[in-house]
């Protein structure tokens, strides 16, 4: 039987799995420290536990340690790709990303993806598995050591959908703040979901401090089915009305993605349409000029078009930025260099 990762535990499940091996639960801080403080890749490194318990927690665990298989970093900005393999050479990836406010690493919640999203590259090769707790973990603790910068904000917005891997995240979510680990600050995390509609409510519950980004990449029904199948499961007025539940239990301001494609959603009616459905919503639109990816052939709006679009949801009183291109030059957007080096395009 495989053995338990003992770094995807929160110190909770930690205090109580030693409590059945009969250790006292204290300890558990002290090994939760080892592994997400001092990030620590094995048993022997934790020099204050004594050899009886590492050989106890040898036998029944085993500790994530994702292997770094290629390093990219732009020539344009100070932006890093990271390309993880997670075992049996399933590849991951990560961006690290820095900031006037701070470091930022955006981490991939799956390996690959089963959303369809046709202007992602994430999903081409469909979903190989979900990642554990401490394997999304330890994508940050790996550019930590790699780059020797404090990571201070967090994006769960690489490949896969976080949601579909909802108790793995949250239990990521839990680890990740924890003061006894990294402890970063839930309002430093967003979390970005396509809108699984029952698992925004879910996550409603829990009265978490994170920042909720919604893909939404469409202002109707018709154009959002063409471009996400998730679209057929969930309506927009459902998706943007547990969105504005959300934001209203929470007191979070909910963020929208939108990509914009060349001739299928970047025209201005789109964006009085887009406005009108966000009328009076606490949330702010994150214009994306989409990347290029072969398979779909969808090519990015004008810069133009962008402006038009911009104003027209800012004269609707709806805050809008249009996100910087970051390492570009890298392939540094969701799943674009992990596609290509499964196509053995990246060596």
């Amino acid at each position: 039987m495989e053995k338990t990762d003992i770094r995807s535990l929160t110190l909770e499940c930690l205090q109580k799995r030693l409590e059945e091996l009969g250790e006292k639960s204290f300890r558990a801080k002290q090994i939760f420290s080892w592994l997400h403080a001092r990030q620590c890749e094995s048993f022997d490194e934790m020099t204050d536990i004594s050899k009886t318990l590492r050989s106890k927690l040898a036998e029944e665990f085993r500790i994530s340690n994702l292997k770094i298989v290629e390093v990219f970093r732009s020539s344009e900005d100070n932006t890093t790709k990271y390309l993880f393999d997670i075992g049996n050479n399933t590849i991951i990836e990560s961006v690290f990303m820095q900031y006037e406010y701070g470091n930022a690493v955006c981490v991939s919640s799956q390996a690959g993806c089963r959303m369809g999203c046709s202007f992602c590259a994430s999903t081409v090769d469909g979903l190989e598995r979900n990642l554990l707790a401490g394997e999304i973990a330890d994508q940050i603790y790996k550019i930590h050591k790699d780059t020797g910068q404090r990571i201070s904000n967090i994006v769960i917005m690489g490949s896969g959908e976080p949601l579909d891997n909802y108790d793995n995240v949250i239990d990521f979510l839990n680890i990740i703040n924890s003061d006894k680990g990294l402890g970063i600050g839930m309002r430093h995390i967003t979390l970005s979901t396509c809108g699984l509609v029952d698992k925004i409510y879910q996550l409603m519950e829990l009265r978490l401090q994170i920042t909720l980004a919604i893909s939404l990449h469409a202002p109707n029904d018709e154009i959002r089915q063409r471009l996400m199948p998730i679209a057929k499961r969930y309506s927009i007025t459902e998706v943007i009305k547990a969105a504005k539940t959300y934001a209203d239990v929470t007191k979070r301001r909910v963020t929208y993605e939108y990509s914009l494609i060349k001739g299928i959603n970047d025209s201005r009616e789109n964006a009085g349409e887009l406005a009108s459905r966000l009328h009076g919503s606490m949330c702010h639109v994150n214009l994306i000029p989409v990347n290029d990816v072969k398979e779909s052939g969808y090519v990015r709006s004008s810069e133009d078009n962008i402006r038009a679009f911009a104003s027209v949801l800012e004269d609707n009183s709806i805050e809008v930025t249009v996100r910087r291109r970051l390492g570009s030059d890298i392939n540094a957007a969701c799943g674009q260099l992990r596609k290509r080096y499964k196509d053995n395009e990246v060596l």
